[in-house]
């Protein structure tokens, strides 16, 4: 019984799960390499969808947060001088214009990040222990803390940034191609309460068919690169501009308001 309890037991972690690298999964799926492999594939790209969830709920933080957050700090310049310099976006009513900046920022930096070729590791960020508290004198339960910790990025959510960013790497996509798609990305007619959205549905439109024209002249006529550009692109809907704000750019801002900084320096550009 005792080596019964120990088999059942075998490879879970803390939470109690099993996973599927159990001697039984692996004597069940020897005589199917490629279902097995499809797993193994689905396991690394969709952690949650096997075994345990626990390692993705962790929250992290940046490794080398001096170099990385100056790098995004250059991205996010980068990224308002685009948008500042297209004329189609400051041809928009005032107000369209802030409220496209406010939903589309988070996007747009990413896909900066990756024309800029810009790399980062994460640790698992540990919160301040019970009895450090009690020693340094500080409260127990302090709202402001636990805000924090809420929203820090969970290693799930980096690493949707990160498959992104690969995703794009091993396309190999150009300056003009991250121009266009920087444009489908911007011009986003479901951002609600737009003045001019069916205007703004025909800028990303046109952005979209500017994109697939390139790539059929470049690339004789490869309409599949296409397809698969834009599904990788729509995978920056889970992309959580808090996220972003909190791993890239709470280490040097501190509590600034996102949307009023980008505000303020979008108005100092134009100025």
């Amino acid at each position: 019984m005792a080596c019964v309890s120990q088999l059942v037991s075998f490879n879970k972690c803390h939470c109690g799960q099993g996973t599927h690298s159990s001697i039984l999964y692996s004597i069940l799926n020897k005589d199917h390499p490629s279902e097995s492999s499809w797993c193994r594939y689905r396991h690394h790209h969709h952690p949650s969808a096997f075994g345990c969830s626990c390692e993705f709920r962790r929250k992290v933080v940046l490794k080398t947060p001096e170099l990385t957050c100056r790098l995004a700090s250059e991205v996010l310049l980068k990224t308002l001088n685009f948008i500042k310099n297209l004329p189609s976006f400051c041809q928009l009513p005032e107000g369209d214009q802030v409220l496209l900046l406010q939903n589309c920022w988070a996007p747009l930096f990413v896909l900066g990040l990756a024309q800029e070729r810009v790399d980062f590791e994460v640790a698992e960020a540990v919160a301040p222990s019970l009895l450090r508290k009690i020693l340094l004198n500080q409260k127990v339960v302090d709202g402001q803390d636990q805000e924090t910790v809420l929203n820090v990025p969970t290693s799930a959510e980096v690493q949707t940034v990160k498959i992104f960013l690969m995703e794009l790497w091993n396309m190999d996509i150009s300056t003009k191609e991250y121009a266009y798609l920087k444009g489908i990305t911007l011009f986003n007619p479901d951002v609600p309460s737009l003045r001019m959205p069916q205007y703004i549905l025909a800028l990303q439109q046109e952005a979209q068919h500017t994109l697939n024209e390139f790539i059929g002249m470049v690339n004789n006529g490869d309409q599949g690169r296409f397809a698969r550009i834009l599904l990788i692109l729509s995978t920056l809907r889970m992309v959580s501009a808090t996220s972003v704000t909190e791993l890239f750019f709470r280490p040097v801002l501190g509590k600034v308001n996102m949307n009023e900084l980008l505000l303020e320096m979008l108005c100092a550009k134009l100025n």
